[in-house]
């Protein structure tokens, strides 16, 4: 990620416990957080990041949420992976702090609002890098150019 290039937001989630499905496949409640940078506002409680881990450990990432910004509501959806090395992986699911260069975490994110004054974020799309911590996530966002 080009560390460079502005930021569009940073989402910090706050996450609930995995509740596991089965073969291979979870859900992660999405219980609220906080939304800084070009926005500001909260990510409402009630969203979820439903989970498939492969063999080797990759996560495939398929969340949605709702922001409350100042202007109004936001869709958010976003579809990524999360991969590292296994012991890397061992020690997030420990929910030990771990340097995010040591994993890879990327997301594609689309934004949807009927709002007039977001209208923009209905025609872009974005990326996020991504952090695992113990019981949240952050997201710094950056809009593709």
């Amino acid at each position: 990620m080009n560390s460079s290039r502005q930021a569009l937001m940073q989402i910090d989630l706050a996450v609930g416990s995995p509740i596991e499905v089965g073969q291979g496949r979870r859900c992660i409640p999405i219980k609220g957080g906080q939304v800084t940078g070009a926005f500001g506002g909260t990510v409402m409680p009630g969203g979820a990041d439903w989970q498939r881990i492969a063999a080797d450990g990759t996560i495939e990432i398929d969340a949605r949420y709702v922001l409350e910004l100042a202007e109004g509501r936001v869709e958010v959806g976003s579809r990524g992976l999360r991969a590292a090395t296994p012991d890397i992986l061992a020690r997030l699911a420990a929910g030990e702090a771990v340097d995010p260069s040591l994993y890879y975490f990327r997301t594609a994110i689309r934004f949807q609002t009927e709002v007039p004054a977001l209208q923009r974020l209905n025609r872009i799309l974005a990326i996020s890098h991504g952090e695992r911590r113990a019981d949240a996530v952050q997201l710094t966002i950056y809009e593709v150019p």
